[in-house]
């Protein structure tokens, strides 16, 4: 096979991934109510209380929601991940995801297809996410909406990897929505979304160093410095050997030679 076939198969999960988003208009309105409440009403709830010093990348004295604005970029690119696994559980349950597992495309690609094309649509979401609080006088420098895209795209490869990965572990469906409590929350919470780590350090040593080796503290970072037009190399080098590791896994898992579903349903 040559390289426009490659690319047909990736134009192709990604128009699927795309359409199947635009017809669930509940997952739409779901994925921006979340950082939405709280943009409006958590952060102006703690403007008054939570006020954030000047630490990098910032220059100057912050309020509240312009600090949480990349946490919460990073939570829908986190929602996303999960839920785009959460339909490869689904797909496996009901057999279209067999039906592209026998493609004569490479299983590896496969897999990375799905991957890309839900992040590019995750992605979309966090820059209408954003525009709405730009009129929210969260106005980060026009450059930096650009130069997140990579940031973004990063993040979201490494999130939905540990989706993949998950999800390959898991057999039914029943099971995928307990183990995401179980994942997606103390991720979220004990991260640098809501919160620098310096606060936490100030009441617990523990959950500090328990954040400090949060993957997804690390993507948020990671988004944060570049929409103010830097790099934060410590919270690049996390995210993307978090990928790589979270990747692995995942395709080992849906190797049928050797993988977690083989396994599992050789045992069922």
């Amino acid at each position: 096979m040559n390289f426009v076939q490659y690319l047909n198969c990736l134009l192709g999960i990604t128009t699927r991934e795309s359409l199947r988003f635009l017809h669930q208009r509940e997952r739409f309105f779901g994925a921006l109510v979340r950082p939405l409440v709280w943009l409006f009403i958590f952060a102006a709830g703690f403007r008054s209380v939570l006020g954030v010093s000047i630490i990098p990348p910032y220059e100057t004295y912050i309020l509240y929601e312009e600090y949480i604005v990349p946490g919460l970029t990073a939570m829908i690119l986190l929602f996303s991940g999960m839920q785009s696994s959460l339909s490869m559980v689904y797909d496996r349950e009901m057999g279209s995801m067999r039906m592209l597992m026998v493609s004569p495309f490479p299983r590896w690609y496969l897999l990375l297809s799905k991957l890309t094309a839900g992040t590019l649509v995750a992605i979309a979401q966090v820059y209408l996410f954003l525009a709405i609080a730009w009129f929210w006088d969260v106005q980060p420098p026009l450059m930096g909406y650009l130069l997140a895209f990579p940031a973004l795209f990063l993040s979201g490869l490494m999130l939905g990897a540990l989706g993949l990965l998950l999800s390959s572990a898991i057999k039914q469906l029943e099971n995928f929505a307990g183990v995401m409590n179980f994942v997606i929350f103390p991720m979220f919470f004990a991260s640098s979304a809501l919160y620098p780590l310096w606060r936490i350090k100030d009441s617990s040593v523990l959950l500090y160093e328990i954040c400090r080796f949060n993957p997804f503290t690390h993507a948020v970072e990671l988004i944060r410095f570049s929409l103010y037009e830097q790099i934060s190399w410590i919270a690049l080098a996390a995210v993307t050997g978090s990928l790589l590791l979270f990747l692995a896994g995942a395709l080992y898992g849906y190797d049928p030679a050797r993988g977690l579903m083989t396994r599992k349903q050789g045992g069922g």
